[in-house]
């Protein structure tokens, strides 16, 4: 039965990013200083994510290709991010169970989503213990740009440092519409209700001088980036939506 309704799954199956380039784009999420040391999760299209290369440093870092909360299937999703020891703990293991959900092929997208959020209630899932950093710092991302209820994907140049705010909501912070420095993003309070999303992160955008050295000093893979997929070229003017 299950075999029959997989052959039933429309666009589960990933494209397979050359491993070097992999590498080098999910370590550029953090700050070169801990690059050397950090453990690479690389993604097996077929199986789900796995470790490219093992660190001693209690950082992680790797290529989201599937977002849950959104609930549908892209081939052209690529964000950098990176987890320390407590986010790797108790964050990066939905990421790992949502990656191999979706390269076996017998789950729809919204059955990931029910299945993730069933496991969150339950409390197989829990929010980090500790406060914490999660740094994506890569020049650039192929990402949903707001909430699940937004089905747009771009490309977006925006390195920041999110830290984890679980349960966190828009009336705890009372940020300023408008106003410039941290935000606040917690997709799960979206769909599991105010107050009771454990993956929220008060988000602080990198400075513009901070930006700046970034790109530039990421010249060579943001080429390789574009020569493999015409989605990470910038616009005509040069330049990539900017994050923030």
């Amino acid at each position: 039965m299950l075999q029959n309704f997989a052959q039933s799954v429309a666009g589960w199956e990933l494209e397979k990013m050359p491993a070097d380039l992999e590498t080098d784009f999910a370590l550029s999420a953090l700050p070169p200083h801990l690059r050397n040391d950090a453990t690479v999760y690389l993604t097996d299209p077929k199986k789900g994510f796995y470790v490219g290369r093992k660190g001693s440093n209690g950082y992680i870092c790797f290529v989201s290709r599937t977002e849950w909360e959104w609930a549908e299937f892209r081939n052209d999703l690529a964000t950098p991010i990176s987890f320390d020891a407590e986010g790797a703990r108790s964050i990066f293991p939905v990421y790992l169970a949502v990656a191999a959900m979706r390269a076996s092929g017998k789950f729809q997208p919204a059955q990931i989503k029910d299945t993730i959020e069933s496991r969150i209630r339950k409390g197989i899932y829990k929010a980090p213990s500790k406060p914490g950093i999660s740094y994506m710092l890569a020049p650039v991302m192929r990402v949903h740009p707001g909430t699940p209820d937004n089905k747009e994907i771009v490309t977006v140049s925006g390195p920041h440092y999110m830290f984890y705010a679980p349960y966190m909501s828009g009336e705890d912070v009372q940020f300023k519409t408008g106003t410039q420095g941290q935000i606040l993003i917690n997709p799960t309070e979206t769909i599991l209700g105010k107050g009771k999303g454990p993956y929220g992160y008060l988000i602080l955008p990198a400075s513009e001088s901070e930006k700046e050295i970034i790109v530039h000093e990421s010249q060579d893979l943001l080429r390789r980036l574009g020569e493999y997929k015409d989605y990470f070229k910038p616009e005509a003017n040069g330049k990539h939506h900017s994050a923030f």
